[in-house]
């Protein structure tokens, strides 16, 4: 689990390094699917995040507008002030709390019960959903894409316990 949150920074960082090359107005134009255009888009992705993680720790989850957040040095000091509080969640995390419930009031009075172990995954496909679609933003404008590579990005050191022939 932590692998693939640390995998969705590291992606994230490198979008960040990719719309430093792009003209604001690409950044803003509003596009078909995702979160309507590339910032927006990187936007959605933290503050979903952010407000998941303050769900399953029973914080109140603020809603943030991406109107006080459209540019992408603004995007990027809400993400590493939300990253603080994110990271320590997840580096804190253990096999005691994927099944732990959540339970969501529902505005017809019933609740709708989850499993911990499913937010902490939704959190994670949900940035890999929304990566995909600046991914295809990216080939539409003729711009390479971030690889959405795992591997040769060290989230896990092998450990070779055999010694490997000179």
């Amino acid at each position: 689990m932590q692998t693939f949150f640390r995998y969705n920074w590291m992606v994230r960082e490198e979008w960040y390094q990719w719309c430093e090359k792009v003209p604001y107005e690409e950044l803003v134009r509003k596009r078909t699917g995702g979160a309507q255009g590339i910032l927006q888009t990187l936007f959605h992705i933290i503050d979903v995040e952010w407000s998941w993680i303050r769900v399953l720790q029973g914080k109140t989850d603020y809603q943030e507008n991406f109107d006080e957040y459209n540019t992408l040095e603004k995007i990027k000091q809400l993400d590493k002030q939300f990253h603080i509080e994110v990271e320590e969640f997840v580096l804190a995390w253990n096999d005691s709390m994927e099944k732990r419930p959540l339970i969501n009031p529902r505005e017809d009075g019933s609740a709708e019960v989850e499993a911990w172990g499913v937010i902490m995954r939704h959190i994670i496909a949900h940035e890999i959903h929304h990566i995909g679609q600046l991914s295809i933003w990216s080939r539409e404008m003729g711009l390479q894409p971030i690889s959405a590579n795992v591997i040769r990005k060290g989230l896990i050191k092998p450990e070779i316990t055999e010694t490997v022939a000179e």
